[in-house]
C-alpha cells in the first residue's frame, strides 16, 4: 500500500484505497490528482514526494467524497499547493460537512461525522483559474457525484475517478453509489467509446482496456 507505480513518462500512481493520480512536469513539479483519505494518507504521499525530489504544486480533486479529499489539508498546510476543484465539488471540499449533510437530508448524526464521509476543510481554486496546469486535460464524469471530472496527462494515462468500480465490487454490491443515473449512464457511454494508453479507475485495477468493465 502507498506505492509510487509509474504508468507513463510523466504519469505514476500511488496505491491506496482510493488510488492518487501522480503527474510530474520538468522532471520536479508534481501535480496529485486526488489526496487519499485523510491526513496519514497525506503525510506518504509527502514522503513519496520528498524521496524523490518533486515538489506539490497543486492537488486536482476529481470529485468531492472524503476518500479523495482527505490529505488536501495536510499537504495544503505543509506546503502551501493549491487545491483546484469544480462545482459544487468545490463546496463540498470547502466545507466538508455538507457531504454527510446531503447524504442524511439534514444535519448529520455524529455517526454520520467521521473521515469517511467528512474530510478537513482546505481551501479551494477554482479549475477555471489561470493556474491551472495547461498541459492536464480535464474529462467530464457526471453521475456518481454532482460535478465529478477525470484527469488525461500528456503521455496518455487518463484518471476516471469513480465512475467505474472494480469487478469484484459490482459482483458483490450490483452497483455503487450514484448522485444521477441518467449522467451516469450517459459517462460510461463516453468512457467506452474513449482512447487512452491507460485507464486508471480510482477502485479498479488499471487497464489498457476499460471496455469490458464499462459492460
Amino acid at each position: 500500500m502507498y506505492e509510487l507505480i509509474k504508468v507513463g513518462e510523466q504519469s505514476y500512481y500511488i496505491e491506496s484505497p482510493a488510488k492518487i493520480g501522480v503527474y510530474v512536469e520538468n522532471g520536479t513539479e508534481a501535480y496529485l490528482i486526488d489526496s487519499g483519505n485523510d491526513k496519514d494518507a497525506g503525510k506518504k504521499i509527502r514522503q513519496i514526494l520528498e524521496t524523490n525530489g518533486w515538489t506539490l504544486k497543486a492537488i486536482i480533486n476529481t470529485h468531492s467524497n472524503a476518500d479523495h479529499i482527505g490529505g488536501n489539508q495536510y499537504l495544503q498546510k505543509q506546503t502551501a499547493c493549491k487545491v483546484f476543484s469544480r462545482g459544487i465539488e468545490a463546496a463540498f471540499t470547502q466545507y466538508p460537512v455538507l457531504e454527510p449533510a446531503f447524504l442524511f437530508g439534514g444535519f448529520p448524526l455524529k455517526e454520520l461525522q467521521h473521515k469517511f464521509l467528512m474530510a478537513k476543510p482546505s481551501e479551494v481554486t477554482k479549475i477555471s483559474d489561470a493556474d491551472f496546469p495547461k498541459s492536464l486535460s480535464v474529462i467530464d464524469l457526471p453521475g456518481h457525484f454532482f460535478d465529478m471530472i477525470g484527469i488525461r496527462t500528456p503521455d496518455g494515462v487518463a484518471f476516471i475517478a469513480d465512475c467505474l468500480n472494480s469487478k469484484e465490487t459490482l459482483d458483490k454490491y450490483k452497483f455503487t453509489f450514484i448522485y444521477d443515473v441518467e449522467a451516469y449512464l450517459h459517462t460510461l457511454e463516453q468512457v467506452g467509446k474513449m482512447q487512452a494508453k491507460m485507464f486508471i479507475p480510482a477502485h479498479a485495477k488499471p487497464t489498457e482496456d476499460i471496455q469490458e468493465l464499462v459492460q
